[in-house]
């Protein structure tokens, strides 16, 4: 797995790029040193449909499902990366672009996230297990960004967006990523109340 100067991945088998008009440069001089995992279905609980690429796109139906008309009529978002439950990784925006996955954010006294992280979406809910080919790519995905970017922290959106946020909620195995992907405890979030409920994986 490779980044180009931009921090496009390298297109292979499992990889597709799908750039997104919703992203912009970020601030000069910054350091992206955050990594934030968060997770998406739509509708909620559907997998293997094609509406979060059409979001991040901007071409949502938003007739194809009620659900979307009431709560996602006028959003712009996107992340950098998405994979999907068999694991297949589709990026969205640059590394070195600022995606707009974290909204209203805070980590360690720093706000606006955007400006200095990136985001992955899992294909998933905050209840039901991830699959073993999702971690194996978020692995894959983690050793290479932090190849190339000075990463020095992953946070789940519910860490950085406290109450609004929930994903990638307590079916996310902090414990198996994180001995997969080298990182350190010091740069995983504190543990929660939830932290020891883990859904076993699937697959």
């Amino acid at each position: 797995m490779k980044l180009d100067t931009q921090g496009w991945l390298e297109p292979a088998d499992n990889i597709s790029l799908r750039p997104s008009p919703n992203f912009n440069e970020r601030p000069k001089n910054i350091d992206i040193s955050l990594l934030v995992i968060h997770n998406i279905s739509l509708p909620p609980g559907q997998f293997g449909t094609p509406f979060v690429a059409d979001l991040f796109l901007n071409q949502l139906e938003l007739s194809a499902d009620p659900w979307f008309e009431e709560n996602l009529k006028g959003l712009t978002v996107s992340a950098h990366f998405f994979i999907d439950r068999t694991g297949h990784i589709t990026q969205f925006v640059a590394g070195n672009a600022r995606a707009w996955h974290a909204g209203v954010s805070l980590h360690e006294g720093r706000e606006q996230c955007n400006d200095f992280s990136l985001g992955i979406e899992l294909e998933g809910t905050d209840t039901l297990a991830y699959t073993a080919q999702q971690y194996q790519a978020l692995t894959d995905l983690t050793r290479c960004l932090r190849a190339r970017y000075p990463l020095t922290a992953v946070r789940g959106h519910c860490d950085i967006a406290p109450g609004r946020k929930t994903d990638p909620g307590p079916a996310f195995d902090w414990a198996r990523y994180a001995a997969l992907a080298g990182w350190s405890v010091a740069a995983l979030p504190a543990p929660r109340p939830d932290s020891d409920a883990h859904a076993t994986s699937t697959a």
